[in-house]
């Protein structure tokens, strides 16, 4: 700031800034510097004063909670016969590429790629199974989920069986202050929220990364989490993995209500442009 400083004091020092009041220059100045954003407002995962520092190669140990079907939930349903299996094989290689251009056009639209093929949980928190029926899956992990299933089935089935459920990846929204805000769906069973960051095109410059809101749903409601994406410890918080349906939503930082610049150089852009305007209405009063 100090070269920016002389820099203007050569300005001033010119005969076409004598017409105007120093103290006024000064002050627009000081104004559009200090509104500019710090690298402090916009880089991730620092290590925060007052706290227990995360050195770079330390290993953080975290439990990953699993994730308990709610109600809306799409879940596929694959059930296998050892007869099936000596048919198809043991990939269902009958429904691969079916499986894969679903996933194309869901991971594209937002949609869960099992919307219509798959079961959905009512409000009951049930799914219906042709033949089998109805069968409870709300509060159950997918595993606790197949194991239900599976139990149902017996009454049916006498050989060998083989049930799988899956969720149609991690379906989740970004709100607000992205590069590319939307609906997105990623095909796989774990993602961190700064890998759902990513995916959205990151955040904008004058994006408040230390004052996100997670919309979190759960099987009783939904909750409302503050994080903080500037603080390192996030990588030991519940929230460092994100669920199906979070929302993430993030508010822009007071220095977009002001108009001011992001940075240095569109600070001196406004400067100058100021300093024109104020030119230009002195000579045509003069």
């Amino acid at each position: 700031m100090f070269k920016f400083a002389q820099f203007l004091t050569k300005i001033i020092k010119n005969s076409f800034m004598r017409r105007f009041p120093i103290g006024l220059i000064y002050f627009i100045a000081l104004i559009t510097v200090t509104s500019c954003i710090s690298n402090e407002k916009i880089i991730y995962l620092q290590n925060q004063e007052g706290e227990t520092p995360i050195e770079d190669g330390e290993l953080v140990t975290y439990e990953i909670p699993e994730y308990k079907l709610q109600y809306n939930d799409i879940i596929d349903v694959n059930i296998q016969t050892v007869d099936d299996m000596i048919q198809n094989g043991f990939n269902n290689k009958a429904m691969g590429g079916v499986s894969a251009q679903m996933g194309n056009v869901a991971s594209q639209s937002g949609g869960d790629i099992y919307y219509m093929t798959g079961y959905t949980v009512d409000n009951e928190g049930k799914i219906r199974l042709p033949i089998v029926g109805e069968v409870v899956v709300k509060d159950k992990t997918l595993e606790e989920a197949r194991i239900a299933i599976e139990e149902k089935l017996r009454v049916y089935v006498t050989t060998e069986l083989y049930v799988k459920v899956k969720l149609g990846g991690i379906r989740y929204s970004a709100i607000g202050e992205f590069r590319r805000p939307g609906k997105f769906v990623v095909l796989q069973d774990r993602m961190t929220i700064f890998e759902a960051i990513a995916n959205a095109g990151d955040l904008t410059t004058v994006a408040k990364r230390s004052d996100v809101l997670l919309i979190r749903q759960y099987p009783e409601g939904t909750k409302l989490h503050r994080i903080d994406l500037l603080d390192r410890k996030i990588v030991e918080s519940p929230f460092y993995f994100i669920q199906p349906n979070d929302q993430i939503y993030v508010e822009p930082m007071k220095v977009r209500e002001t108009g001011t610049g992001e940075n240095t150089a569109q600070s001196l852009a406004l400067i100058f442009s100021g300093i024109s305007a104020m030119a230009l209405i002195l000579n045509l009063i003069k």
